[in-house]
C-alpha cells in the first residue's frame, strides 16, 4: 500500500471541497441562515487543514517508520518506532520522490531509509559504508574502503535476540578521512563470510566475489548499504547498491518501543 500516494489523494479531495465550501457553499449557508456544515462536507472540507499538515510534514520533514527485522541489531531493534529525516538530503517531491532541491548526500556511516531496488513499494533500513567512486572490499567480516582497513574493537558476546544465537558485538570505526564514524555490528563466528549474490543485479559488473567476501566499485550516484547485524542482514552485497533515487531520508530518532521504552533516543 502506498499510503503517501493515498494521503496526496485525500489532501487533493478534501482541499478541493474546501476551497468550494470557501468559495460557494459557506455564502449560501449565511444567506439560509444555517450556521452548520453539510454532514459530507464535514467529513472533507473539515479535515483538509489537519490532513494537509500532515502531508507536509510527512513529505518534507519527519516521517515515521517501524524496524521489522533484525538486520540492523545491535544498533535497531526489532519493534523500534524511528524518525527519518526527509529534508537531509534535499527536498523531494511526494509519491514521485525526485529531488528538486539538493541540500547534501549521505555520509558514510549514516542509517538511511531507502526503497528496495528490486521492489519499491517497499522500504528498507540500512548504514551507508561507501559512497559513489569508492572500492569497498569485505573480506573475512571486515570492510577495507579505498584501501584503508575499519578499525574494531571489542567482541563481547551478544544474544542475537531474533534467532536466539549467540554472535560478537564490535565497535566498527571508519578512519578520520573517511569520515571517523563508530558504530556497533554483530558478527556471527559460526557463520562463513562467503556471499553469493541471490541474482544478478544492476551494477554487478562493478563487483567481484571470492571464497572469503566481495570487492566492489561503486557506480556514480549510487550507494552500497548493510546492516550492522552482518550475518543476518540482505544488503548490498546481495542485491546491489542503492540508487539516491530512492533515497528517503536519514534515520536519526527512535520515538517509541513499546517492549522497552528505555530504547527511547537518537542513535548513530
Amino acid at each position: 500500500m502506498n499510503f503517501a500516494l493515498i494521503l496526496f489523494v485525500l489532501v487533493v479531495v478534501s482541499g478541493i471541497a474546501w476551497v468550494a465550501d470557501r468559495v460557494y457553499f459557506a455564502p449560501q449557508r449565511k444567506v439560509a441562515g444555517i450556521d452548520r456544515m453539510p454532514l459530507w462536507l464535514e467529513y472533507t472540507a473539515g479535515f483538509f487543514p489537519v490532513i494537509c499538515a500532515v502531508f507536509v510534514l510527512r513529505s518534507f520533514i519527519v516521517e515515521p517508520f517501524k524496524i521489522p527485522s533484525g538486520s540492523m541489531i545491535p544498533t535497531l531493534q526489532i519493534g523500534d518506532f524511528i524518525l527519518v529525516n526527509k529534508f537531509t538530503y534535499g527536498i523531494r517531491l511526494p509519491v514521485i520522490n525526485q529531488k528538486v532541491v539538493d541540500l547534501g548526500s549521505p555520509k558514510r556511516g549514516d542509517v538511511i531509509v531507502f526503497r528496495y531496488p528490486r521492489d519499491e513499494s517497499v522500504d528498507y533500513i540500512k548504514r551507508v559504508v561507501a559512497l559513489p567512486g569508492d572500492v569497498i572490499t569485505y573480506e573475512d567480516k571486515r570492510l577495507i574502503i579505498n584501501g584503508q582497513p575499519l578499525q574494531y574493537s571489542g567482541g563481547e558476546p551478544y544474544l542475537d535476540p531474533e534467532n536466539m544465537r549467540y554472535a560478537k558485538r564490535y565497535t566498527e570505526t571508519f578512519p578520520a578521512d573517511l569520515g571517523g564514524n563508530r558504530h556497533d555490528i554483530l558478527n556471527d563466528p559460526d557463520r562463513p563470510a562467503t556471499v553469493f549474490p541471490t541474482e544478478r543485479f544492476p551494477g554487478a559488473e562493478f563487483c567481484q566475489y571470492q571464497p572469503a567476501g566481495l570487492t566492489c566499485k561503486v557506480p556514480a550516484g549510487h550507494y552500497f548499504a548493510m546492516g550492522d547485524n552482518r550475518d543476518n542482514s540482505a544488503d548490498s552485497r546481495y542485491w546491489g547498491f542503492v540508487p539516491d533515487k530512492n533515497i528517503v531520508g536519514k534515520a536519526f530518532f527512535v520515538w517509541l518501543n513499546l517492549g522497552n521504552l528505555g530504547r527511547i533516543g537518537s542513535f548513530e
